[in-house]
Protein backbone atom coordinates (compact mmCIF):
# COMPACT_ATOMS: atom_id res chain seq x y z
CA UNK A 1 0.00 0.00 0.00
CA UNK A 2 2.75 2.45 0.95
CA UNK A 3 5.29 1.28 -1.64
CA UNK A 4 3.15 2.71 -4.45
CA UNK A 5 2.48 5.81 -2.46
CA UNK A 6 6.10 6.48 -1.64
CA UNK A 7 7.34 5.94 -5.19
CA UNK A 8 4.54 8.03 -6.68
CA UNK A 9 5.34 10.89 -4.30
CA UNK A 10 9.13 10.52 -4.79
CA UNK A 11 9.79 9.74 -1.17
CA UNK A 12 11.03 6.78 0.87
CA UNK A 13 10.02 4.87 4.00
CA UNK A 14 12.88 6.37 6.00
CA UNK A 15 11.93 9.88 4.90
CA UNK A 16 8.30 9.33 5.88
CA UNK A 17 9.24 7.98 9.33
CA UNK A 18 11.59 10.90 9.99
CA UNK A 19 8.86 13.28 8.82
CA UNK A 20 6.29 11.65 11.08
CA UNK A 21 8.63 11.91 14.05
CA UNK A 22 9.23 15.58 13.29
CA UNK A 23 5.50 16.32 13.06
CA UNK A 24 4.95 14.49 16.34
CA UNK A 25 7.61 16.54 18.12
CA UNK A 26 6.01 19.73 16.83
CA UNK A 27 2.52 18.61 17.90
CA UNK A 28 3.29 16.73 21.12
CA UNK A 29 2.90 19.78 23.36
CA UNK A 30 -0.87 19.19 23.14
CA UNK A 31 -0.42 16.09 25.33
CA UNK A 32 0.37 18.40 28.25
CA UNK A 33 -1.40 21.61 27.26
CA UNK A 34 -4.82 20.11 26.53
CA UNK A 35 -5.18 18.45 29.98
CA UNK A 36 -3.85 21.64 31.55
CA UNK A 37 -6.59 23.70 29.87
CA UNK A 38 -9.51 21.25 30.25
CA UNK A 39 -8.70 20.43 33.88
CA UNK A 40 -9.66 24.03 34.65
CA UNK A 41 -13.19 23.01 33.65
CA UNK A 42 -13.22 20.53 36.54
CA UNK A 43 -12.17 17.46 34.54
CA UNK A 44 -9.43 15.14 35.90
CA UNK A 45 -6.01 15.85 34.38
CA UNK A 46 -5.17 12.16 33.92
CA UNK A 47 -8.54 11.46 32.30
CA UNK A 48 -8.11 14.31 29.81
CA UNK A 49 -4.55 13.18 29.07
CA UNK A 50 -5.82 9.70 28.20
CA UNK A 51 -8.56 11.20 26.03
CA UNK A 52 -6.04 13.48 24.30
CA UNK A 53 -3.76 10.56 23.43
CA UNK A 54 -6.68 8.41 22.22
CA UNK A 55 -8.02 11.15 19.95
CA UNK A 56 -4.54 11.94 18.61
CA UNK A 57 -3.66 8.28 17.99
CA UNK A 58 -6.86 7.05 16.34
CA UNK A 59 -7.50 10.23 14.32
CA UNK A 60 -3.94 10.53 13.01
CA UNK A 61 -3.98 6.81 12.20
CA UNK A 62 -7.22 7.30 10.24
CA UNK A 63 -5.72 10.28 8.43
CA UNK A 64 -2.83 8.10 7.34
CA UNK A 65 -4.72 4.93 6.43
CA UNK A 66 -7.98 6.38 5.08
CA UNK A 67 -7.16 9.90 3.82
CA UNK A 68 -3.53 8.99 3.01
CA UNK A 69 -2.32 12.47 3.96
CA UNK A 70 0.81 13.37 6.01
CA UNK A 71 -1.24 15.36 8.52
CA UNK A 72 -1.57 14.75 12.26
CA UNK A 73 -4.90 15.23 14.02
CA UNK A 74 -5.27 16.10 17.71
CA UNK A 75 -7.50 18.16 20.06
CA UNK A 76 -7.36 21.70 18.76
CA UNK A 77 -6.00 24.76 20.48
CA UNK A 78 -8.70 27.42 20.59
CA UNK A 79 -11.37 24.75 20.66
CA UNK A 80 -10.14 23.58 24.08
CA UNK A 81 -10.08 27.21 25.25
CA UNK A 82 -13.66 27.69 24.08
CA UNK A 83 -14.71 24.46 25.79
CA UNK A 84 -13.25 25.51 29.15
CA UNK A 85 -13.48 29.26 29.37
CA UNK A 86 -16.50 30.08 27.20
CA UNK A 87 -18.77 27.04 27.52
CA UNK A 88 -18.07 25.61 30.99
CA UNK A 89 -16.85 28.63 32.95
CA UNK A 90 -18.50 31.44 30.99
CA UNK A 91 -21.87 29.91 30.07
CA UNK A 92 -22.02 27.59 33.12
CA UNK A 93 -22.47 24.50 30.95
CA UNK A 94 -21.52 21.35 32.94
CA UNK A 95 -18.57 19.61 31.33
CA UNK A 96 -20.49 16.37 30.59
CA UNK A 97 -23.02 18.49 28.67
CA UNK A 98 -20.17 20.28 26.89
CA UNK A 99 -18.76 16.87 25.88
CA UNK A 100 -22.19 16.03 24.51
CA UNK A 101 -22.06 19.24 22.47
CA UNK A 102 -18.68 18.15 21.10
CA UNK A 103 -20.18 14.80 20.07
CA UNK A 104 -23.19 16.34 18.32
CA UNK A 105 -21.00 18.87 16.53
CA UNK A 106 -18.95 15.91 15.29
CA UNK A 107 -22.09 14.25 13.95
CA UNK A 108 -22.97 17.48 12.13
CA UNK A 109 -19.41 17.58 10.75
CA UNK A 110 -19.82 14.05 9.42
CA UNK A 111 -23.05 14.89 7.62
CA UNK A 112 -21.68 18.13 6.18
CA UNK A 113 -18.43 16.47 5.12
CA UNK A 114 -20.03 13.38 3.61
CA UNK A 115 -22.22 15.52 1.35
CA UNK A 116 -19.57 18.19 0.68
CA UNK A 117 -21.83 20.80 2.30
CA UNK A 118 -19.07 21.66 4.74
CA UNK A 119 -16.75 22.84 1.97
CA UNK A 120 -19.52 24.95 0.45
CA UNK A 121 -20.34 26.66 3.75
CA UNK A 122 -16.72 27.43 4.58
CA UNK A 123 -16.10 28.92 1.15
CA UNK A 124 -19.19 31.10 1.61
CA UNK A 125 -17.69 32.67 4.73
CA UNK A 126 -15.77 35.84 3.76
CA UNK A 127 -12.02 35.29 3.88
CA UNK A 128 -11.33 38.41 5.97
CA UNK A 129 -13.61 36.99 8.67
CA UNK A 130 -11.84 33.63 8.54
CA UNK A 131 -8.47 35.32 9.01
CA UNK A 132 -9.77 37.62 11.74
CA UNK A 133 -11.40 34.83 13.75
CA UNK A 134 -8.22 32.74 13.59
CA UNK A 135 -6.25 35.75 14.83
CA UNK A 136 -8.83 36.49 17.51
CA UNK A 137 -8.60 32.94 18.83
CA UNK A 138 -4.82 33.35 18.86
CA UNK A 139 -5.13 36.50 20.98
CA UNK A 140 -7.58 34.68 23.25
CA UNK A 141 -5.18 31.79 23.80
CA UNK A 142 -2.34 34.24 24.47
CA UNK A 143 -4.47 36.05 27.04
CA UNK A 144 -5.17 32.75 28.80
CA UNK A 145 -1.45 31.99 28.90
CA UNK A 146 -0.60 35.41 30.31
CA UNK A 147 -3.33 35.10 32.97
CA UNK A 148 -2.20 31.60 33.93
CA UNK A 149 1.32 32.94 34.39
CA UNK A 150 0.16 35.85 36.55
CA UNK A 151 1.53 38.32 34.00
CA UNK A 152 -1.95 39.77 33.38
CA UNK A 153 -4.09 40.20 36.51
CA UNK A 154 -7.40 41.76 37.46
CA UNK A 155 -7.18 45.42 38.43
CA UNK A 156 -10.19 47.20 39.99
CA UNK A 157 -9.36 50.56 38.39
CA UNK A 158 -8.22 49.53 34.91
CA UNK A 159 -10.00 46.14 34.59
CA UNK A 160 -6.68 44.42 33.85
CA UNK A 161 -3.07 45.18 34.69
CA UNK A 162 0.43 43.75 34.88
CA UNK A 163 1.20 41.43 37.80
CA UNK A 164 3.99 42.17 40.22
CA UNK A 165 7.36 40.60 39.54
CA UNK A 166 7.85 37.54 41.73
CA UNK A 167 9.71 34.23 41.32
CA UNK A 168 6.84 32.51 39.50
CA UNK A 169 6.43 35.31 36.97
CA UNK A 170 10.18 35.50 36.40
CA UNK A 171 10.23 31.75 35.78
CA UNK A 172 7.47 32.16 33.18
CA UNK A 173 9.37 34.97 31.45
CA UNK A 174 12.53 32.87 31.37
CA UNK A 175 10.57 29.95 29.91
CA UNK A 176 8.92 32.20 27.32
CA UNK A 177 12.26 33.64 26.21
CA UNK A 178 13.91 30.21 26.10
CA UNK A 179 11.05 28.68 24.09
CA UNK A 180 10.85 31.67 21.73
CA UNK A 181 14.55 31.33 20.89
CA UNK A 182 14.10 27.61 20.16
CA UNK A 183 11.11 28.36 17.91
CA UNK A 184 13.02 31.10 16.08
CA UNK A 185 15.92 28.71 15.52
CA UNK A 186 13.41 26.10 14.27
CA UNK A 187 14.46 23.47 16.78
CA UNK A 188 12.32 20.35 16.45
CA UNK A 189 9.96 19.96 19.38
CA UNK A 190 10.76 23.51 20.52
CA UNK A 191 7.51 24.04 22.43
CA UNK A 192 7.72 20.67 24.18
CA UNK A 193 11.35 21.35 25.14
CA UNK A 194 10.26 24.74 26.45
CA UNK A 195 7.61 23.13 28.64
CA UNK A 196 10.19 20.74 30.10
CA UNK A 197 12.66 23.59 30.68
CA UNK A 198 10.10 25.79 32.45
CA UNK A 199 8.91 22.88 34.60
CA UNK A 200 12.47 22.14 35.72
CA UNK A 201 13.05 25.83 36.40
CA UNK A 202 9.88 25.91 38.51
CA UNK A 203 10.87 22.96 40.71
CA UNK A 204 12.87 25.09 43.21
CA UNK A 205 9.82 27.33 43.70
CA UNK A 206 8.10 24.54 45.57
CA UNK A 207 10.88 24.52 48.17
CA UNK A 208 11.89 28.16 48.36
CA UNK A 209 8.70 30.10 47.57
CA UNK A 210 5.73 27.83 48.34
CA UNK A 211 3.04 30.50 48.18
CA UNK A 212 -0.32 30.90 46.46
CA UNK A 213 1.41 32.49 43.47
CA UNK A 214 4.12 29.83 43.34
CA UNK A 215 2.34 26.50 43.82
CA UNK A 216 4.21 23.56 45.24
CA UNK A 217 5.05 20.94 42.63
CA UNK A 218 4.29 17.43 43.88
CA UNK A 219 6.10 14.44 42.40
CA UNK A 220 3.48 11.74 41.77
CA UNK A 221 5.59 9.09 40.11
CA UNK A 222 6.48 8.19 36.55
CA UNK A 223 4.08 5.56 35.23
CA UNK A 224 0.43 4.68 35.83
CA UNK A 225 -2.31 2.82 34.03
CA UNK A 226 -4.37 4.97 31.64
CA UNK A 227 -7.28 6.81 33.24
CA UNK A 228 -10.44 5.98 31.29
CA UNK A 229 -12.73 7.76 33.76
CA UNK A 230 -13.97 10.25 31.15
CA UNK A 231 -14.84 7.68 28.49
CA UNK A 232 -18.59 7.81 27.72
CA UNK A 233 -19.16 10.45 30.43
CA UNK A 234 -20.81 12.81 27.93
CA UNK A 235 -24.41 13.91 28.49
CA UNK A 236 -26.12 13.30 25.15
CA UNK A 237 -29.63 14.27 26.26
CA UNK A 238 -29.04 17.58 28.04
CA UNK A 239 -26.57 18.67 25.36
CA UNK A 240 -29.53 18.94 22.97
CA UNK A 241 -31.18 21.71 24.99
CA UNK A 242 -31.74 25.07 23.27
CA UNK A 243 -29.37 26.73 25.71
CA UNK A 244 -26.52 24.55 24.43
CA UNK A 245 -27.15 25.32 20.75
CA UNK A 246 -24.68 28.27 20.77
CA UNK A 247 -21.97 25.91 22.03
CA UNK A 248 -22.61 23.39 19.25
CA UNK A 249 -22.81 26.29 16.78
CA UNK A 250 -19.39 27.60 17.84
CA UNK A 251 -17.78 24.14 17.71
CA UNK A 252 -19.20 23.53 14.23
CA UNK A 253 -18.07 26.74 12.61
CA UNK A 254 -14.77 27.22 14.42
CA UNK A 255 -13.57 23.70 13.69
CA UNK A 256 -15.07 23.81 10.21
CA UNK A 257 -12.98 26.53 8.66
CA UNK A 258 -10.02 25.83 10.94
CA UNK A 259 -9.61 22.29 9.65
CA UNK A 260 -10.37 23.15 6.03
CA UNK A 261 -7.99 26.12 5.94
CA UNK A 262 -5.29 23.97 7.59
CA UNK A 263 -5.71 21.16 5.08
CA UNK A 264 -5.76 23.58 2.14
CA UNK A 265 -2.68 25.40 3.41
CA UNK A 266 -0.69 22.21 3.99
CA UNK A 267 -1.71 20.80 0.61
CA UNK A 268 -0.57 23.96 -1.14
CA UNK A 269 2.73 24.02 0.76
CA UNK A 270 3.49 20.37 -0.05
CA UNK A 271 1.98 20.44 -3.55
CA UNK A 272 -0.35 17.64 -2.48
CA UNK A 273 -2.94 18.53 -5.11
CA UNK A 274 -5.10 16.46 -7.42
CA UNK A 275 -5.38 16.84 -11.19
CA UNK A 276 -7.83 19.75 -10.73
CA UNK A 277 -5.51 21.66 -8.45
CA UNK A 278 -7.65 20.91 -5.38
CA UNK A 279 -6.22 19.50 -2.10
CA UNK A 280 -5.61 15.78 -2.42
CA UNK A 281 -8.18 13.49 -0.76
CA UNK A 282 -9.91 16.50 0.81
CA UNK A 283 -13.22 14.69 1.40
CA UNK A 284 -11.77 11.73 3.37
CA UNK A 285 -9.51 14.19 5.21
CA UNK A 286 -12.53 16.25 6.31
CA UNK A 287 -14.41 13.08 7.27
CA UNK A 288 -11.41 12.10 9.39
CA UNK A 289 -11.53 15.48 11.10
CA UNK A 290 -15.24 14.97 11.78
CA UNK A 291 -14.61 11.52 13.26
CA UNK A 292 -11.90 13.04 15.46
CA UNK A 293 -14.43 15.47 16.94
CA UNK A 294 -17.06 12.77 17.45
CA UNK A 295 -14.47 10.52 19.12
CA UNK A 296 -13.33 13.41 21.32
CA UNK A 297 -16.82 13.79 22.77
CA UNK A 298 -16.98 10.07 23.49
CA UNK A 299 -13.62 9.74 25.24
CA UNK A 300 -13.57 13.07 27.11
CA UNK A 301 -11.84 15.86 25.19
CA UNK A 302 -12.52 19.03 23.23
CA UNK A 303 -12.80 18.63 19.42
CA UNK A 304 -10.00 17.21 17.32
CA UNK A 305 -8.69 18.96 14.21
CA UNK A 306 -5.91 18.81 11.64
CA UNK A 307 -2.71 20.38 12.97
CA UNK A 308 -0.83 23.08 11.08
CA UNK A 309 2.32 21.87 12.89
CA UNK A 310 2.24 18.96 10.44
CA UNK A 311 4.05 21.40 8.15
CA UNK A 312 7.22 20.52 10.09
CA UNK A 313 7.04 16.92 8.87
CA UNK A 314 6.09 18.02 5.37
CA UNK A 315 9.21 20.20 5.27
CA UNK A 316 11.17 17.03 6.16
CA UNK A 317 9.78 15.34 3.05
CA UNK A 318 6.59 13.72 4.37
CA UNK A 319 4.18 13.15 1.49
CA UNK A 320 2.13 10.02 2.31
CA UNK A 321 -0.07 8.60 5.02
CA UNK A 322 2.93 6.83 6.55
CA UNK A 323 3.97 10.17 8.03
CA UNK A 324 0.67 10.44 9.93
CA UNK A 325 0.81 6.76 10.97
CA UNK A 326 4.29 7.25 12.42
CA UNK A 327 3.15 10.28 14.40
CA UNK A 328 0.07 8.41 15.61
CA UNK A 329 2.14 5.54 17.01
CA UNK A 330 4.42 7.94 18.88
CA UNK A 331 1.45 9.28 20.86
CA UNK A 332 0.66 5.89 22.42
CA UNK A 333 3.40 5.63 25.11
CA UNK A 334 2.08 8.80 26.75
CA UNK A 335 -1.03 6.89 27.86
CA UNK A 336 1.09 5.64 30.75
CA UNK A 337 2.84 8.89 31.73
CA UNK A 338 0.01 10.82 33.40
CA UNK A 339 1.74 11.04 36.83
CA UNK A 340 4.90 12.47 35.24
CA UNK A 341 3.06 14.97 33.06
CA UNK A 342 0.69 16.07 35.84
CA UNK A 343 3.58 17.78 37.67
CA UNK A 344 3.77 20.36 34.88
CA UNK A 345 2.54 23.67 36.41
CA UNK A 346 0.46 26.31 34.65
CA UNK A 347 3.47 28.60 34.27
CA UNK A 348 5.20 25.88 32.22
CA UNK A 349 2.38 25.58 29.67
CA UNK A 350 1.78 29.36 29.60
CA UNK A 351 4.72 30.07 27.22
CA UNK A 352 3.29 27.46 24.84
CA UNK A 353 -0.10 29.21 24.89
CA UNK A 354 1.50 32.58 24.18
CA UNK A 355 3.55 31.27 21.27
CA UNK A 356 0.64 29.33 19.77
CA UNK A 357 -1.11 32.70 19.76
CA UNK A 358 1.77 34.08 17.67
CA UNK A 359 1.26 31.35 15.09
CA UNK A 360 -2.51 31.77 14.96
CA UNK A 361 -2.47 35.55 14.55
CA UNK A 362 -0.38 35.41 11.35
CA UNK A 363 -3.39 35.27 8.93
CA UNK A 364 -4.30 38.82 9.96
CA UNK A 365 -1.69 40.06 7.47
CA UNK A 366 -3.91 38.76 4.64
CA UNK A 367 -6.69 41.23 5.50
CA UNK A 368 -6.86 44.38 3.36
CA UNK A 369 -7.06 46.95 6.14
CA UNK A 370 -7.60 49.76 3.64
CA UNK A 371 -10.92 48.29 2.49
CA UNK A 372 -12.89 49.42 5.51
CA UNK A 373 -16.19 47.69 4.73
CA UNK A 374 -14.29 44.40 5.22
CA UNK A 375 -11.67 45.56 7.71
CA UNK A 376 -14.16 46.83 10.31
CA UNK A 377 -16.15 43.56 10.67
CA UNK A 378 -12.87 41.62 10.66
CA UNK A 379 -11.44 43.88 13.36
CA UNK A 380 -14.58 43.53 15.51
CA UNK A 381 -14.47 39.73 15.25
CA UNK A 382 -10.77 39.69 16.14
CA UNK A 383 -10.92 41.94 19.21
CA UNK A 384 -14.28 40.85 20.63
CA UNK A 385 -13.00 37.29 21.09
CA UNK A 386 -10.33 38.17 23.69
CA UNK A 387 -12.09 41.26 25.10
CA UNK A 388 -15.38 39.43 25.69
CA UNK A 389 -13.51 36.24 26.66
CA UNK A 390 -15.77 34.46 24.20
CA UNK A 391 -15.01 32.90 20.82
CA UNK A 392 -18.73 32.59 20.16
CA UNK A 393 -19.38 36.32 20.55
CA UNK A 394 -16.51 37.21 18.24
CA UNK A 395 -17.83 34.90 15.53
CA UNK A 396 -21.42 36.12 15.92
CA UNK A 397 -20.64 39.85 15.81
CA UNK A 398 -18.16 39.39 12.99
CA UNK A 399 -20.83 37.80 10.81
CA UNK A 400 -23.60 40.21 11.78
CA UNK A 401 -21.48 43.36 11.36
CA UNK A 402 -20.27 42.15 7.94
CA UNK A 403 -23.84 41.62 6.75
CA UNK A 404 -25.16 44.90 8.19
CA UNK A 405 -22.35 47.03 6.71
CA UNK A 406 -22.50 45.39 3.28
CA UNK A 407 -26.30 45.77 3.21
CA UNK A 408 -26.28 49.44 4.21
CA UNK A 409 -23.60 50.52 1.71
CA UNK A 410 -25.30 48.70 -1.17
CA UNK A 411 -23.02 45.68 -1.58
CA UNK A 412 -25.71 43.08 -1.12
CA UNK A 413 -24.01 40.81 -3.68
CA UNK A 414 -21.21 40.27 -1.16
CA UNK A 415 -23.67 38.49 1.14
CA UNK A 416 -24.13 34.88 0.05
CA UNK A 417 -27.17 32.76 0.82
CA UNK A 418 -25.07 30.62 3.13
CA UNK A 419 -24.00 33.73 5.04
CA UNK A 420 -27.64 34.78 5.46
CA UNK A 421 -28.32 31.36 6.98
CA UNK A 422 -25.29 31.72 9.25
CA UNK A 423 -26.58 35.14 10.34
CA UNK A 424 -29.91 33.58 11.24
CA UNK A 425 -28.19 31.04 13.47
CA UNK A 426 -26.08 33.83 14.97
CA UNK A 427 -29.19 35.80 15.92
CA UNK A 428 -30.76 32.66 17.38
CA UNK A 429 -27.60 32.10 19.42
CA UNK A 430 -27.86 35.62 20.85
CA UNK A 431 -31.52 35.12 21.71
CA UNK A 432 -30.96 31.72 23.30
CA UNK A 433 -27.90 32.71 25.32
Amino acid sequence: MFSANTSQNRTAYSTEIIAGTSSFLATSYIIVVNPSVLSQAGMPFSGVLTATVLVSFFSSLMMGLYAKNPVLVAPGMGLNAFFTFSAVIGMKVPWPVALGAVFWSGIIFLILSAFNIRTYIVRAIPRPLRYAIAAGIGLFITLIGLVNAGFIVHHPATIVGIGKLHPTLLTFLAGLLFTAVLVIRQVKGAILIGIVFTTLAALPLGRWWATETAPLIHWKGLFAAPDFSLVLKLDLVNSLQWSVVPVIFAFVFTDMFDSLSTLVGLSEAANLLDENGEPRNIKPALITDAVATTLAGLVGSSPGTAYIESAVGIKEGGRTGLTAITGAILFLPFLFLAPLLSVVPAIATAPALVLVGVFMVQPVTKINWLQLDEAIPAFLAMVIIPFAYSITQGIIWGFLSWTAIKLIIGKRKDISLALWIIDLFAILALILE
